[in-house]
């Protein structure tokens, strides 16, 4: 049976209320950290500038290997240069560049017409994608990004969640980015978007806030 997004969280967050507390994670997780948290339940490889694996189908039931060319990191510099300046700029080169990889991807993984909040009626179709999909995507180009060089105002932190069955609020998942400078966290949540469309990005407390 397939493990929907919200069957996946909502699973998780079962699974911790049942567990010991432990020590929040710091602020600024290292890399192999986020790799563990964005990776090891799904036995996904970690992503690099040569090549990553896409999620789709939900819960990453479905998995294409993008191999990244000289003229894809061409392009992933050219749109980040937009983002020189300031944490915001570099926030909307991000969202341009999520745009971009929707449609990079979409002719590999069949998701050219992946709907914006594909919820439970999509989850045996292939070509859409679910949050689980969403946010581990999203995460591995955010690596790509700073592993090119091309964050200079943030890091990349684990995928966080919100939605708890105790409260009958859905569960929901997104990347995350780190302002430097200040410490606010950003969510990049691209299952919001229909294809081609850039990740809609606010303030992660934001985020957890909303429906």
């Amino acid at each position: 049976m397939v493990e929907s997004c919200a069957m996946r969280l909502g699973r998780n967050v079962l699974l911790a209320l049942l567990m010991v507390p432990v020590l929040a994670a710091p602020a600024f997780a290292d890399r192999a950290a986020v790799e563990r948290a964005a990776y090891a339940d799904l036995s996904l490889s970690a992503p690099s500038a040569s090549f990553m694996t896409v999620c789709h189908g939900f819960g990453c039931q479905y998995r294409v290997e993008l191999a990244f060319t000289s003229a894809d990191h061409a392009t992933l510099r050219r749109l980040m240069t937009a983002g020189k300046g300031s944490a915001a700029n570099e926030r909307k080169a991000v969202a341009a560049a999520g745009a971009w990889f929707d449609k990079r991807v979409g002719p590999l993984t069949g998701t050219t017409g992946h709907v914006a909040r594909a919820n439970r009626d999509y989850m045996f179709d292939k070509g859409q994608f679910d949050c689980i999909d969403t946010s581990r995507n999203i995460t591995s180009l955010l690596l790509v990004l700073d592993e090119l060089g091309l964050l200079k105002y943030h890091r990349v932190a684990e995928p966080e969640a919100r939605g708890h069955l105790i409260d009958f609020t859905a569960p929901h998942a997104t990347a995350v980015l780190v302002e430097k400078d200040s410490g606010l966290k950003w969510s990049v949540d691209a299952w919001t978007r229909a294809y081609g469309q850039a990740p809609e990005i606010m303030l992660l407390s934001q985020w957890k806030s909303m429906d």
